[in-house]
């Protein structure tokens, strides 16, 4: 006789719980949290967390502003917001009183020659360039004369609804020279955010209700394109997220003519693309996990069904010799 035998259905669940178990080993980790873990590179994955710091605080509605503005002074964030119940990503002008919301698309942000410094000695500084070398930087730090842009998760709608942390992602990069965002850390050495000669989406986790900044580096003068996504998933589970094209321009010259400098292939068309604001309900598995684990159902289901109908003669037959004794 073969020694194969009907699985129990007892069995049978303990198979469909090894096929889950499976399908889950497949699928991205997130936690009760749905916390993203910042990601830009191998080498300064731990760089990417930002630290907080004191500011003060984004009030509940702040007017927005509309009509093109080159800024070349002073204090402005990025950051996102709920507009009229809408995620949408601008840009806090902090250089007028009271502060205003600009539409990233409306916003040129002028780097003026001020602003150039030499690239220190030291292999912790190669990825700006060679020693010598000048750059333009924004800096961590004010400085009179020079922009001084920094990034906030400090809108209260904002805080009272996402869970934990938003995610910024750079997912490309164009102008005349190189681009990179990093902080000073521990002992000066810098932590890379991000670095426009490595591939791209690169992503930096940020805590809610933060206020930071960073040194924005530029190695040439001309105009900078930086195609950025910020994103989060509400306390209801719902992932809202808005894509936004920044332009910078940098050095001498009219900075007017970076509205009309056209986005490359695969950029947000124009930056006037509004956000989507978007919300996906789930935690977003993807279809093909739903199809095994659609599939791997069922073939339990029929499993247990044949396994049933396989018992019922043995069964009648048990009856039957009862009968007989």
């Amino acid at each position: 006789m073969s020694n194969l035998r009907p699985r129990t259905a007892a069995g049978w669940t303990g198979l469909l719980a090894a096929l889950a178990a499976a399908v889950m080993s497949f699928l991205p980790a997130v936690d009760a949290a749905a916390r993203v873990t910042p990601s830009l590179h191998p080498s300064v994955q731990a760089a990417a967390r930002v630290t907080p710091s004191p500011s003060p605080s984004v009030q509940a509605g702040e007017r927005t502003v509309t009509g093109r503005t080159v800024i070349a002074d002073g204090h402005v964030d990025i950051g996102p917001r709920f507009l009229d119940g809408k995620w949408t990503v601008q840009v806090r002008d902090d250089t007028v009183r009271p502060p205003v919301w600009r539409n990233v698309e409306d916003v040129v942000l002028h780097t003026v020659d001020a602003a150039k410094v030499k690239v220190p000695e030291g292999s912790q500084f190669s990825f700006l360039g060679k020693p010598g070398t000048e750059v333009w930087v924004l800096p961590q730090v004010q400085q009179q004369g020079v922009l001084w842009p920094g990034w906030n998760t400090q809108d209260p709608q904002v805080a009272s609804t996402i869970n934990r942390e938003v995610t910024w992602s750079l997912r490309g990069v164009t102008g005349p020279g190189r681009f990179a965002l990093f902080v000073n850390g521990d002992f000066g050495a810098p932590k890379v955010l991000f670095d426009g000669s490595r591939p791209y989406p690169q992503q930096m986790g940020i805590d809610l209700n933060t206020h930071a900044h960073g040194n924005w580096v530029f190695s040439a003068p001309g105009t900078y394109l930086l195609d950025i996504d910020i994103s989060g998933r509400t306390l209801d589970g719902r992932q809202v997220n808005d894509r936004r094209l920044l332009r910078i321009f940098v050095g001498a010259g009219s900075p007017d003519a970076a509205f009309s400098v056209p986005a490359p292939a695969g950029f947000v068309a124009g930056g006037t693309t509004p956000g989507t604001g978007r919300a996906e309900s789930g935690q977003g598995f993807p279809g093909w996990a739903w199809l095994i684990i659609g599939v791997a159902g069922a073939a339990v289901v029929v499993a247990i069904t044949i396994t049933v109908m396989a018992r019922r003669p043995s069964r009648r037959a048990a009856a039957a010799a009862g009968k007989e004794a």
